[in-house]
């Protein structure tokens, strides 16, 4: 039996010995699938029952809540809005219609490239540049009444702009007790690493929020945490009260997606916790879109001759090039899913955006939102209901041919 390590130089071996004796195929010639066939019978929620709990608890805090800021994730700017959370979260006795800041997070894992992008119509998803939607979405927000930020890994400016906004948000307010404000969003929507980087930035502190990869890691509201100084504090400014305090919360997700193909959008960026849908088929919806976008980004990367629409032999390419074996020598495509999807999430395997942001689609978005949300067990009924129906209309159909 080969070990571990003769087995890696073996596949490395024959990788590179493979990209040296074929001929490459332009990619000029590659077709890409223009559609992806997601099976109905895909997970639908990842709707858990503390997601149900934190939400019940985020409803009694509000009393003493005057701002909800709401992370979104900028790859995904229509499928991480919840409408859930803005159902719930949207209104309080005490403070009217309250303020809310939507921050985008990952913006910079999105592209920058300037391409030619219409406001009006459809486009191509892939074609679209950071800034075009950026525009797009602040015009949106702003006609919305809400505030807008987008914040990408490591661009501290942005957040001396957000705790900015924070301030005037509590100014306005002028309470004694100062503001308390509620982060809320989709799971690994970035809400825990939004407020340690507030506290650090308003504090001076070390983080307070632990943070990870995978969603859930937060699953219970926490303890209220000072992120800018009270007015007797050193550094205090006029009408802070005692100060912004900030409460970390759980990611919800929607009970109920009726967009397959959104359920796909949401585990591919990490709101879905790998495991629930099959790595293979995350990965095959990643390949759809690096077709789409550009496939040199993985055929260069992996020494591949040519681009492919099988995820088999994509994920073959990516495992003869990382080493990512079985003990018995032979390649782990499941392993190489997993690689593959998390170093497109790193930024290391092409940046784009999943969702077609245009008006249409952020005024669909809006219609939709107003709609009563559903349960898993509602929508199967109402699917249910529907298939009988379409089942006698074609019966009545057939019985009145026979009758003629």
């Amino acid at each position: 039996m080969l070990t571990a390590a003769k087995a890696i130089a073996a596949a490395a071996a024959a990788a590179a010995k493979e990209s040296t004796i074929l001929t490459a195929i332009p990619l000029s010639s590659f077709q890409p699938r223009t559609t992806f066939d997601v099976s109905t019978s895909i997970t639908r929620s990842y709707f858990l029952g503390h997601h149900h709990a934190a939400l019940n608890r985020m409803r009694t805090a509000l009393s003493n809540v005057g701002l909800i800021i709401e992370c979104r994730d900028f790859r995904v700017p229509i499928s991480s809005w919840n409408p859930l959370l803005e159902q719930s979260l949207a209104h309080s006795a005490k403070y009217g219609n309250r303020s809310r800041i939507v921050v985008y997070t990952h913006r910079d894992l999105t592209p920058d490239r300037v391409a030619d992008y219409a406001l009006n119509g459809p486009v191509d998803v892939h074609k679209q540049s950071s800034a075009a939607v950026i525009r797009l979405l602040t015009k949106f927000h702003s006609e919305q009444g809400d505030s807008v930020l987008f914040l990408g890994q490591g661009e501290v400016n942005k957040s001396g702009m957000l705790l900015k906004e924070i301030k005037a948000v509590a100014q306005r307010l002028d309470s004694l007790t100062g503001l308390r404000a509620m982060v809320v969003g989709m799971p690994n929507a970035g809400k825990s690493t939004l407020l340690n980087r507030l506290r650090s930035r308003g504090m001076n502190l070390p983080k307070a929020a632990k943070t990870g990869s995978e969603p859930g890691v937060t699953r219970k509201l926490g303890t209220p945490v000072r992120i800018v100084p009270g007015e007797d504090h050193p550094g205090g400014q006029p009408g802070m009260g005692e100060g912004v305090f900030l409460v970390d919360t759980p990611g919800v997700f929607v009970p109920y997606v009726s967009d397959p193909e959104s359920m796909l959008k949401l585990a591919l960026v990490g709101c879905v916790k790998d495991g629930v849908i099959s790595s293979v088929t995350v990965a095959d919806y990643l390949l759809y879109h690096l077709n789409l976008a550009g496939p040199e980004v993985y055929v260069d990367r992996f020494g591949m001759t040519e681009a492919t629409n099988d995820v088999h032999e994509f994920l073959r390419g990516a495992a003869k090039r990382t080493g990512k074996l079985k003990r018995s020598g032979d390649l782990s495509l499941e392993s190489a899913a997993d690689w593959v999807v998390q170093e497109w999430r790193k930024g290391s395997l092409g940046r784009m955006f999943l969702d077609e942001v245009t008006k249409e689609t952020l005024g669909a978005a809006v219609e939709a939102a107003k709609e009563p949300t559903v349960s898993m067990n509602q929508a199967r009924k109402r699917f249910k209901v529907a298939r009988k129906e379409k089942g006698e209309a074609k019966r009545a159909a057939a019985g009145a041919d026979d009758g003629l």
